[in-house]
Order: structure tokens, then sequence, then C-alpha cells
């Protein structure tokens, strides 16, 4: 099942009213890639692109395309960004026979591998899609020192039209953490409720770096770069 397959439609309400800053990060992320990158062009892949939102803001400086499971987010993302070529694939195993200067997996996407051994396989095949001197940047998700299990936590958004609210108590299976999202939706039509679970793997600094050095990345880590979080950003090869 795909995770964001009932809510795609109410996913940037909610990060809205938590007042999450796609403008700001993707002036960080422009940042950190003219501090890295060595190649010469302009083009960008956004993986785990979601709804578009940091596309909106970083098409204005890169050639970009984005790419993600989900059928409900893609759609979102094609209407708010027109123009931007969207791929419906996985990002372990994805191969769009080109290379791009700039991969970018932002928000934890990344943590939404089943396995540390698909990651693996994942940061190899960014490696395969980047051109020599292109950076790939991903923004983690939890470590499992961060992890607090039993957790209760909700979100909400309070719009005219809609209101939105989504709680979960937090668990874990060994290093997968699992997040059963139950949502409530008024609308001018009604009340809907729906549960959607999410399963995110919890990885350690090393982890998430080793992956990068044997992929045969020059690797960089910034702390507290994103809305709080660490990013790894990873200079290709010449």
């Amino acid at each position: 099942m795909i995770a964001y397959a009932r809510s795609a439609h109410y996913y940037d309400a909610l990060l809205d009213a938590a007042g999450k800053d796609y403008a700001r990060e993707s002036a960080v992320i422009r940042e950190l890639v003219e501090r890295y990158k060595r190649s010469a062009g302009r083009t960008m892949l956004d993986i785990g692109c979601g709804t578009g939102r940091h596309l909106e803001y970083l098409r204005e400086t890169y050639t970009c395309e984005g790419l993600d499971i989900d059928r409900g987010m893609l759609a979102v993302a094609s209407e708010r960004c027109p123009g931007v070529r969207f791929h419906l694939a996985d990002m372990i195993g994805f191969n769009l026979g080109k290379r791009f200067d700039v991969i970018i997996s932002l928000f934890g996407s990344i943590a939404y591998l089943p396995t540390l051994q698909r990651y693996e396989q994942t940061i190899a095949n960014f490696a395969r899609h980047l051109s020599p001197g292109g950076v790939a940047i991903v923004e983690p998700w939890l470590r499992p020192s961060e992890w607090v299990d039993g957790q209760v936590a909700a979100r909400f958004a309070d719009l005219p039209e809609m209101k939105v609210a989504r709680m979960h108590v937090s668990r874990r299976d060994d290093y997968t953490a699992i997040l059963n999202f139950h949502y409530m939706v008024a609308m001018r039509d009604g009340v809907r409720t729906f549960e959607e679970t999410h399963r995110l793997l919890l990885m350690t600094d090393e982890q998430y770096s080793s992956a990068f050095l044997r992929a045969g990345f020059e690797l960089h880590h910034g702390t507290n770069v994103l809305s709080g979080r660490d990013v790894y950003v990873g200079v290709h090869s010449e």
C-alpha cells in the first residue's frame, strides 16, 4: 500500500498549519548546491518529491524533474508545477536513462525504504543518475536514539472550507518506526475518517554516511540545516 494513497490532498494543509517554510528550505538547498556542485549544468531531480512544494521554488533556478511512488502526490505536484516532468517510480530501482547535476531527497522521505540494504541500493542508484561533480542532498529522518515510543501526537488544519485532524501513537518494531495515522476530515459534503500506516527506517549517522561512502561520494554532513534536521551532501566523483 502507498503511504499517502488517501491523504495526499490533505498533506499540504497539515504542513502549512505546522509552519513548514518551503521557500526558506529551498533557499538553503540552493546555497548547498552552489557551494558543493562542481558539474556545469543545472538539472535537478527531486526524489520523493511529494506534492512539489520544494520544486515550486527550485524550478526558478534549475531545470527540475520529480519522482515519487504515489500517484495522488504526483497529481497535486503536476498541477502545482506545470511544465515540470514527473515520474511515477520507486526510488530504489528507477532508471531514467540520463544523469542530473543535482539529486535531492528531502523531509525524511528516504526513511520509507524497507531495509538498510535497500537504502544502500538507493544511494548507489542516486550515484548512477548523477553527472560527474554533481551533488546528492539527502535530509534524513529520525535516528534510533531520537525515537520516543508511545508518544501521542496530533496535527490540525483549520481552513474555511476544510478541517483536518491527524493523530497517532508512536511505536516501533526493531529499527522500523510505525505510525498508524488516524484522519478525520470535514468538508461541505460531510465528515470522513480513515487510517494510514506509515513505516519508516530508524538509521544511525554511521548508516546514513557509510552508504554514501560505499557509492563513491565525497561526503559532507551539515547539522541543523533544514527545519532543525541535518543534511548529507554527497559530491559525485569526477
